[in-house]
């Protein structure tokens, strides 16, 4: 059984404001008025909408790169990074490999992910192409990745400078 508000003080009271009605009689109201079960389809309907409206007002502090911001930056011999996201010692960012271009073997700090956009990259002998994803596991050593005929790869993982060390 609830127990019901209190009314709001009268403004011509000096005390505490009496209950119009009994609680007795409030709760056997409250007891009488059963809430209609509410049609799944409406229920759906006004989720989607509150949804929608939460998300449009939350998108500005999302961040999205578009594809001609952002510079490219030398990396290694025929490597460029671009930098989309860091965030403490975590970062987002696009490799772009010219034809014949490699990396070291080297093991990174935590695990990192890799996902190909263009082209094909080489892992030692494991081959990734385009929509390909590869993980690299935190300390073990990754062979010599490069690209025969160049790529553009996501990462995300450590700042590569540190991820590039034995």
């Amino acid at each position: 059984m609830k127990t019901p508000p209190s009314p709001p003080p009268r403004e011509d009271s000096v005390g505490p404001a009496e209950p119009v009605l009994d609680a007795d009689v409030l709760a056997w109201l409250d007891d009488a008025v059963a809430p209609e079960p509410v049609d799944a389809a409406a229920q759906a309907r006004v989720k989607r909408r509150l949804l929608r409206r939460i998300a449009a007002e939350s998108t500005p502090r999302h961040l999205t790169v578009p594809p001609e911001a952002g510079n490219w930056q030398p990396f290694g011999p025929g490597v460029t990074i671009k930098v989309l996201h860091q965030e403490g010692e975590t970062m987002s960012y696009l490799l772009r490999l010219a034809p014949g271009a490699t990396l070291p073997p080297h093991r990174h700090p935590v695990d990192e992910e890799c996902l190909v956009l263009e082209g094909e990259m080489h892992i030692g002998t494991v081959v990734v192409g385009p929509g390909g994803y590869h993980l690299g596991r935190r300390g073990v050593l990754h062979d010599t990745l490069g690209s025969p005929g160049g790529a553009l790869i996501f990462l995300r993982g450590a700042v590569p400078e540190a991820a590039l060390s034995l």
